[in-house]
């Protein structure tokens, strides 16, 4: 897109800059003595222009162009893989963060049950005791 606005530009330049026009004065005495004065103007589309040096100047316009264009395709790459790399990243990031997560949950399940299971073999004993305490 912006290939082919550049290059409609620099042709309208190059079509604008080959026309050229000239202006004439010629004053004409009459007979009677009077004067007569009459301005003619010129314009020449092309002619008298060097074709050659218009192909050249439009060949080097495209060039440059096609240049930029690639120039600006090459960046935009590059972005887009800096991005994608930022992207895998983040994820691969995230990823073990969401692991380390839920082990530290196990580890703290397992523990909670741990305690739990000891908490409940002392109340059992403490009963046991309690029992044969009241027995005796």
């Amino acid at each position: 897109m912006k290939k082919s606005i550049l290059s409609v530009l620099m042709i309208a330049a190059v079509v604008v800059s080959c026309t050229k026009s000239t202006s004439k004065t010629e004053t004409v005495e009459n007979q009677d003595g009077s004067t007569t004065t009459t301005t003619t103007t010129v314009s020449e589309n092309g002619i008298g222009v060097d074709s050659a040096k218009i192909n050249e100047v439009k060949e080097n316009t495209q060039a440059k162009i096609d240049a930029a264009g690639q120039k600006i395709n090459n960046a935009a790459e590059d972005a887009k893989n800096k991005i994608d790399a930022t992207a895998d990243k983040t994820k691969q990031d995230l990823q073990k963060a969401g692991q380390d997560i839920k082990e530290g949950a196990d580890k703290v399940g397992k523990d909670v049950k741990s305690a739990a299971a000891k908490g409940a073999s002392k109340v059992e004993e403490g009963a046991k005791k309690l029992k044969e305490d009241l027995s005796k």
